[in-house]
């Protein structure tokens, strides 16, 4: 059974910054790419963030580009989410998934808040 639990999240102000974590179980972690999306209030869930299983490989949405940065430790079946220069348009429920066997995600967290203040 595959299992993502999400932390880290929290109340910062503008400016600020913050590091989610997500630990995974039930899978092979090395072998999965592993992602970051978001849901604001009212908003449909977007994509922020992945790491790639094979060769490394990083996307971001245009949004987070600079400011964000997506990292793993497979040894610890972990990936991050490292997020600076917060705005308040980054408040949002933050999830983290798992691609499934067909290439989509199939696995998802319970998710984390995170609340920037302006």
């Amino acid at each position: 059974q595959v299992q993502l639990v999400e932390s880290g999240g929290g109340l910062v102000q503008a400016g600020g910054s913050l590091r989610l974590s997500c630990a995974g179980s039930g899978l092979t972690f090395s072998s999965v790419t592993m992602g970051w999306f978001r849901q604001a209030p009212g908003k449909e869930r977007e994509f922020v963030a992945d790491a790639r299983w094979s060769g490394g490989g990083f996307r971001y949405t245009d949004s987070v580009k600079g400011r964000f940065t997506i990292s793993r430790d497979n040894l610890k079946n972990t990936v991050y989410l490292q997020m600076n220069s917060l705005r308040p348009e980054d408040t949002a429920v933050y999830y983290c998934a798992a691609e499934g066997p067909h290439g989509a995600y199939e696995y998802w967290g319970q998710g984390t808040q995170v609340t920037v203040s302006s």
